[in-house]
Formats: C-alpha cells, structure tokens, sequence
C-alpha cells in the first residue's frame, strides 16, 4: 500500500446538478411527471451562492458537485457558454473560500438529443461524450479532481438490464456494449484531462454494496451473491488492473472484453450506502431477487436499506487491491430522523477511522448531500440531506446533522 499523502484529509458533502437544479434539456426531464410540476426542483441553478455559503458553516475544504452535461450542451451542434460560465463561477467560489472542487462529468443523466441518437450501446457515443469532455476540462483546468463517471454500473443496470431509467432498454447484451464503451470513454476522458493538467487526479465513483446470500444455507442463495459480488463490486476493479472486463453470470459462457482502462485511476470513489441479501429466484427477473433485513440493529433508512456500517470496511478492502488512494465519494442517509442521521454518520466515520488504522490509503470522506435533493425513481421524499429543503418555498434549514457533521470535522484528526 502506498504511504498517506501529507496532504489534508478531505472532508466534504456531494451533490449532483441534475438532482438540484434539473433541466429542460435532459432525458430525465420528461421521464418523471415530478420533474414536470417542478423542473427546477430546488432552484439550485438560481440560488447556488447562497447554497455553497453552507459550505462555509459546515467547514468542509472539498465539495463533490457535477456540471449538467444536457446545460452545457443542449444540442447536438450548440453549446451554451453562459452555462459553462455558470459552473465556471462555482469553482471561482470555492476556491475563494478555501474549499477544493472535485467535479463529475457524468452523473446519469444526458442531453435528449444524445440519448436519443446515440445511447452508450452505439460506438459513436464515445465519441460525442469526449467532446463535451474537451469543452469542460479546457474551461476548467485548474481543476485537480475529476470523476468521469458516478455508479456506470447503476447506470447500466437501471437503463439496459432492469429498462427502468433511460435509454430504458432491456437487453443484457447491448447494456454489455454500453458498459464497455463507458469505459472506452472514461480511458479519454482520462488522457484528455492529464493533458491539460498532468496533476490532476481523476477517478469514476463506484458505487459498492456489501452482497450476502438471503439464506447461508442455501447453495443457490451462496452462488448468486458471490457472481453479484465479483460483477458489481470486483469486475470494475479487475478493469482497471488488467485492461479486460470480465462478464461471469451463472449458465452462461464468460465473456471477456478489453478496455483500455489499465492504469487510468489517480484514486478510487466509492460510493457505499447499504448491504442487500440476495436470492435466487427463478420467476424473478434474471433470477434474482433482493430483500433488506436490520439484521444487525442499526435500522433501515426511510428507502428500507438496511444500515450495514461493517460493510463500508469490506468494500474499502477490496477497493484497496488497486494500490490508490481511496476516496469515500458518496455515503449517507434518508431519513427525516437528524438523530438517526447522526448515528449513522459517526457509525460510517468512525469505520473510516478504523478503516485507516488498519493501513488503509483513504484520502477524504464526503457525505451525500448537502441539500435535499430530487432522489431519482424516488422522488422529492428521500431526505439524505444535512440542509432540509422546503420544497413548497424552498427554505433550507440546518438538520442537527449538519451541526454534528461540522463538530466530527473539526474533532477528527486524520
């Protein structure tokens, strides 16, 4: 493992700009009729300065946030600069105050024109996203964290394996093309952010789950959770070790497709929020079926995810077989609790402390999210921010949580 970097650990909150501030321009806009009674969802684009002086009372030195790609570029052949000025003064903002941007090129959503015309399956989609990666990163050079991609496995999964997020295609077969022409676009993405700027370290947010068989028993059970595990926690990280995506789904022959991925990872995101039992099930989709048990006492979240802070360790570990520094890009609660939220904050932290005890290279932590947020399939009533968001007039109000995140960030010395 390589030794902890002398510089200061990064604590932060993330968010997502869709998830704020929507888009007339994007595919989710006409996918959810919430988006239509309320397309600006919290008014973010309008009210992001009062919005990152929040940042200042938390005291947080980083901030996770993307740039709306469908803003940017609301057509095949048009690009919008006022947009581009818009994220511009974002970073202009942070830097003033002290705060480290770390932006995400790609946070699920896209231009409609580009979903439409030239969804991740279709080669030329690679292509169409490295020019928009051109135009943010030459406007953004003095950006030293990016993300490429948040959760491709999410993506794949919800838009070509379950059909139920856009392009909303259920074939297994071309979600396998799309998730490897999203990588083929994070192995551009990455040269054409080093060339601009040769320090700048840059990841994808993964996102992790802790997998376990429904019953341990059960050879079936045993069998699904470990082919869940190696695909959507370990496959990616095998990736990016040996330039092969590797697909091993029971009664099916392997496939092994290479992707020019090798080494193109300055650190690692990982996004981790819960564990989920799995059980085979043959009258289920693709035979699996998935349940959240409060096995351990911690509770459930509002969306029924088990709370499972042991499972941060695990993924983290594995994480650590890559030999860069960690990064916790994503890990929070929904819940209307601020106490709940409270506990499970020190519970997660304090696993990243015992995480980094035991040798771990883990450079920052960043909580989602600052403000309540539009939570995709479900809706404005997932409550994972530390600001609570009056949807109605769109007051932000401090949760208890954001006091005591603030207290952990001054008391914590990692």
């Amino acid at each position: 493992m390589k030794p902890r970097s002398d510089e200061a650990f990064l604590w932060g909150v993330a968010t997502s700009a869709f998830q704020l501030e929507g888009s007339p321009h994007a595919d989710w806009s006409s996918w959810d009729t919430i988006l239509s009674e309320r397309p600006d969802v919290t008014n973010h684009y309008e009210l992001y300065r009062e919005d990152l002086e929040l940042l200042k009372n938390l005291g947080v030195n980083a901030y996770r946030f993307s740039l709306e790609w469908s803003r940017i570029q609301p057509h095949e052949h048009i690009w919008d600069e006022k947009a581009m000025e818009h994220y511009k003064e974002i970073i202009a903002i942070l830097r003033r105050d002290g705060v480290e941007p770390m932006v995400t090129l790609h946070h699920f959503t896209h231009p409609l024109w580009f979903i439409k015309k030239y969804p991740w399956h279709e080669d030329k989609s690679v292509d169409k996203f490295l020019a928009y990666v051109e135009r943010a990163v030459s406007a953004m050079v003095d950006v030293k964290y990016w993300i490429t991609f948040n959760e491709p496995y999410v993506l794949v999964l919800a838009g070509y394996f379950e059909g139920c997020t856009p392009p909303a295609i259920r074939d297994p077969t071309l979600g396998i093309r799309a998730l490897a022409n999203i990588l083929k676009a994070h192995a551009g993405a990455y040269d054409i952010i080093h060339e601009a700027c040769p320090h700048a370290m840059v990841s994808v947010a993964h996102n992790m789950a802790a997998l376990a068989p429904w019953k341990k028993w059960n050879p079936f059970d045993k069998l699904l959770s470990r082919v869940a595990k190696y695909f959507y926690n370990h496959s990616l990280l095998d990736a990016f070790l040996t330039g092969s995506l590797r697909i091993k789904f029971p009664f099916k022959e392997e496939l092994e497709i290479p992707v020019p991925i090798k080494g193109k990872l300055d650190f690692f995101g990982v996004n981790y929020y819960t564990r989920i039992h799995m059980r085979f099930n043959p009258l289920k989709q693709m035979g699996v079926e998935m349940r959240h048990s409060d096995i351990d006492g911690h509770g459930l979240t509002d969306m029924g995810w088990e709370i499972h802070p042991r499972g941060l360790e695990k993924v983290l570990r594995y994480a650590s077989r890559l030999n860069v520094p960690l990064i916790i890009t994503e890990n929070g609660i929904a819940t209307k609790d601020s106490q709940k939220k409270i506990r499970f904050m020190k519970k997660h932290i304090d696993m990243v402390e015992h995480c980094i005890g035991q040798g771990m290279d883990i450079r920052g932590y960043f909580y989602w999210s600052l403000i309540d947020n539009y939570e995709w399939l479900q809706g404005l009533d997932a409550r994972f921010g530390l600001y609570r968001v009056d949807f109605e007039t769109l007051k932000r109000t401090p949760t208890n949580a954001a006091a005591y995140y603030s207290y952990l960030i001054r008391n914590r010395d990692f």
